[in-house]
């Protein structure tokens, strides 16, 4: 069963290393309880956005363990069940407990328990590992994520080092404005850094630390709202690191281009726009939108002309944009034959039934986002 944290990222907590797998009862003592924003989850009633997962639950039951910290409460009494992760879960088997009570998969609750009280840090590093294995993670949760986790390295090193860190500080509700403010306390003081080759290790996360400052720099430099949206549209990093390129100088170019895309539903559409605004700084939004409508009719032309032609795969290069190959020379052969027995190596060894651990499954889709978001050679 999956424990949703691996050795190297709990390596560092002793009480991490403690966790178990075992059943919860979904109602009475041992129950876990949880207090999202001052709510606590009701019984009785299932809102609309949990019927999917009560569904996918009362036919194939919990596939992902809730993760649960188990609190001694003294006098004698048992210990409580505090939900670290998995608010949704915990509801839908609870709502599934009360009006589907012969369901076998309402029986009780499979959790990922670990011995507590954990600290703040021990528990973003639990929640956060959780929340890479997601296969929905966008680029600005990603960042903001890692950054938190940031914070709780400098945290860490700032008191190690003698530093005094203000409760107002670590409490600032910005990540980027809170690992800021921390940052300035550290100074000069080499020893307190918290670079990011240490945090993705800790992590166990197989991101390059180049990839991390640019998911934290687009993060950092995108308002917060955009950077919602963007996650909801699911643009790339490659192509926010363009927008906000543009957005440096000409902010409000750059968000009259991203709500004219957005009235359009035509995500696809904002790479092409900024790079014909950043070419022209005379085009209006709505020219420049005109301009990446213009550019993706040329491609499905180009594409499909190459389709009629499979026997001359060269021909007409200079219609299909191969004009760019001598900007973003082509990877070396030999590299992608590697790369591709690889992948056959590991999809044949996983459709055999080898398990493939949470976070190398997060990394491998990373990669493959990156590798996507790339431009390409035509």
């Amino acid at each position: 069963m999956n424990t949703a944290a691996s050795p190297s990222q709990v390596g560092l907590s002793p009480r991490l290393r403690q966790r178990r797998f075992t059943l919860l009862p979904l109602r009475g003592e041992g129950t876990p309880f949880t207090e999202p924003q001052g709510r606590v989850p009701g019984d009785s009633t299932a809102p609309a956005e949990l019927a999917d997962l009560v569904s996918s639950i009362a036919t194939v039951g919990v596939l992902q363990p809730v993760l649960v910290e188990e609190v001694d409460t003294g006098e004698g009494q048992p210990p409580v069940m505090k939900l670290a992760a998995g608010e949704r879960r915990l509801r839908a088997c609870r709502w599934g407990a009360v009006h589907r009570p012969d369901n076998p998969h309402f029986a009780a609750l499979p959790a990922v328990v670990c011995p507590g009280p954990l600290s703040d840090e021990e528990r973003r590093i639990w929640q956060l590992v959780e929340n890479l294995a997601r296969e929905d993670l966008r680029p600005g949760e990603l960042a903001a994520a890692l950054v938190l986790d940031r914070c709780a390295v400098l945290l860490g090193k700032l008191i190690a080092g003698g530093h005094t860190v203000p409760a107002e500080v670590y409490a600032i509700e910005d990540p980027i404005a809170r690992f800021q403010a921390m940052d300035k306390l550290r100074g000069t003081d080499k020893e307190c850094a918290a670079p990011w080759s240490e945090v993705l290790t800790r992590l166990g996360l197989q991101l390059s630390p180049r990839k991390a400052r640019e998911l934290v720099r687009a993060f950092a430099e995108m308002p917060r709202e955009i950077s919602a949206e963007m996650d909801e549209a699911k643009i790339s990093l490659h192509t926010r690191i363009r927008f906000i390129e543009l957005r440096r100088g000409r902010a409000a170019a750059a968000e009259d281009i991203w709500a004219a895309v957005k009235n359009t539903g035509r995500a696809k559409l904002l790479r092409c726009a900024v790079a014909a605004a950043t070419e022209r700084d005379d085009l209006t939004a709505e020219q420049a939108l005109a301009e990446a409508e213009r550019q993706h009719e040329e491609a499905n032309a180009a594409r499909a002309a190459a389709l009629r032609a499979p026997d001359n795969p060269t021909a007409d290069r200079a219609d299909t944009g191969a004009g760019d190959l001598e900007e973003h020379p082509v990877v070396e052969r030999q590299l992608v034959d590697n790369a591709l027995a690889a992948l056959r190596a590991l999809v044949q060894a996983v459709t055999a039934g080898a398990r493939l651990d949470d976070h190398d499954r997060a990394s491998l889709r990373l990669l493959a986002e990156e590798l996507t978001a790339a431009p390409a050679a035509a």
